[in-house]
């Protein structure tokens, strides 16, 4: 009986072994995942920085009358004026949903018969 004990024992402690084994290397692997996604993530924003740097330099006040008053025939742009501005109480609000929902039930049936227009 012994035998068997120490045979089931050692069956044992190979699953385990070969478990850990297997383990470990998926460990490696999802750190070396994490690793390369780190070093994606800092070229990305980095990439992302200069692009910022470059859209701010070309968009520079400057540069773009400078760029405006060349291509001035050419676009046929017009002179800003201070008629083309609007006035804080030009803007629209945004409807509330309730009042969306109950203008397209408004819409859908009339309320003053009860019947419905489609």
């Amino acid at each position: 009986m012994r035998g068997f004990l120490y045979a089931v024992s050692a069956l044992v402690v190979m699953g385990l072994a070969y478990w850990a084994y297997y383990e470990n290397y998926k460990t490696q692997e999802a750190l070396r995942t994490a690793s390369d996604l780190q070093r994606t993530i800092g070229a990305t924003r980095e990439r992302l920085s200069v692009l910022e740097a470059e859209w701010a330099y070309l968009n520079r006040p400057e540069r773009l009358q400078d760029l405006a008053s060349l291509n001035f025939e050419r676009l046929q742009l017009m002179p800003i004026t201070p008629d083309q501005f609007g006035t804080v109480g030009q803007i629209a609000e945004p409807q509330k949903e309730e009042d969306l929902i109950l203008e397209a039930l408004r819409e859908a049936i009339d309320v003053s018969s009860g019947e419905s227009t489609q």
